[in-house]
């Protein structure tokens, strides 16, 4: 019989790694900036009263199943696996929701849960759920529900004061930056699920049926890839417009952009480099830079944009560089003020 504390197979323990390992640049830059606020969290929770932890695990405690040794056995397992591969102090609860929409989240500050629909558990093989479960892990691991919480409040803000022009053009001006961070903490998260399930093709299964549904017979990962590719290329100036018009409001990015945002990092080497036991460690995360975190977040949009073909990324690439330059230095007098 195997020792219940670890996972159902070899798979490659993390010891102490830190989310920063694998967190997209512009998501762990932000990261690391908020986290050197001195009490940040502490005045985020009290000002999220309204988004109480308690209240919302007592909800699903009461309306939910709780996943046990007797009930869920194989998703409680999934996720006693993931905290022992992203070394977590703490197995997270992970709750089973009646849905039929698909969907997996996790939810709270001091200690976290997991709940899952019973949609997304009816969509995915056992290995496609690996995966999820270590995405939501991930996002405890890198703190990023107190990030979250706050787009929340702000999002509910702006719409109390849409009939003010000037008070609500400046807040959707944030919340928008939030929604990007958002969608750049949504890819970190699907690189800490692959770093949990260590399944690369299990991963972009359920990246795509996520599009597609659970006709997997019907679908083909290289193929989904190639329409990844048309979308950053095809179409004209008009078109490239019109993909950002489609992202306001948005907190994930598309299916096509994960899965090849994934497939590319994978076949970067950090993946292998990681598993390999080359990360920076949490430990060591009080000393991380904020500067240069920036300038890494910068680099990397750099080198988005210079591998996109979309012909409006072209028209728009002097705009955004200066915008770039413009935040790198807004940050770099912020660190020397926080020096």
């Amino acid at each position: 019989m195997r020792d219940m504390t670890t996972p159902d197979r070899s798979r490659v323990q993390l010891p102490g790694i830190s989310s920063r390992a694998y967190e997209h640049p512009a998501d762990r830059s932000a990261l690391v900036a908020m986290r050197s606020l001195s009490g940040f969290d502490s005045v985020l929770k009290r000002t999220s009263g309204l988004f109480s932890e308690r209240r919302l695990r007592l909800m699903f405690l009461a309306s939910a199943v709780r996943t046990t040794d007797t009930q869920f056995r194989s998703l409680h397992d999934m996720g006693r696996d993931s905290a022992y591969i992203l070394d977590l102090h703490r197995i997270p609860e992970i709750y089973v929701q009646q849905d039929a929409q698909v969907y997996a989240m996790a939810i709270g500050f001091d200690e976290p849960f997991i709940v899952v629909s019973t949609g997304l558990l009816d969509l995915m093989d056992e290995e496609e759920l690996r995966f999820v479960i270590g995405h939501e892990t991930s996002h405890i691991l890198s703190g990023h529900a107190v990030y979250g919480t706050m787009l929340t409040i702000l999002t509910r803000l702006a719409t109390r004061v849409a009939w003010i022009p000037l008070g609500y053009i400046g807040l959707r001006v944030i919340v928008a930056a939030l929604e990007e961070w958002q969608r750049k903490a949504e890819m970190s998260a699907d690189r800490g699920g692959l770093l949990s399930g260590q399944d690369p093709d299990a991963a972009l299964r359920a990246l795509m049926k996520l599009a597609g549904g659970s006709r997997l017979h019907e679908m083909n990962i290289e193929a989904f890839l190639d329409q990844a590719r048309e979308y950053d290329t095809g179409g004209d100036v008009r078109d490239g417009l019109l993909k950002v018009l489609n992202l306001l409001g948005t907190t994930h990015p598309f299916a096509v952009t994960r899965v090849a945002e994934l497939d590319r990092w994978r076949r970067s080497g950090e993946y292998e480099a990681i598993l390999a036991g080359n990360y920076p460690l949490r430990a060591d995360d009080a000393h991380a830079k904020i500067t240069e975190e920036v300038k890494a977040a910068a680099n990397s949009y750099r080198e988005s944009w210079a591998q996109s073909q979309d012909p409006f990324i072209g028209v728009l690439r002097d705009v955004a560089e200066g915008a770039v330059n413009a935040g790198e230095r807004i940050f770099n007098k912020f660190a020397r003020r926080e020096s």
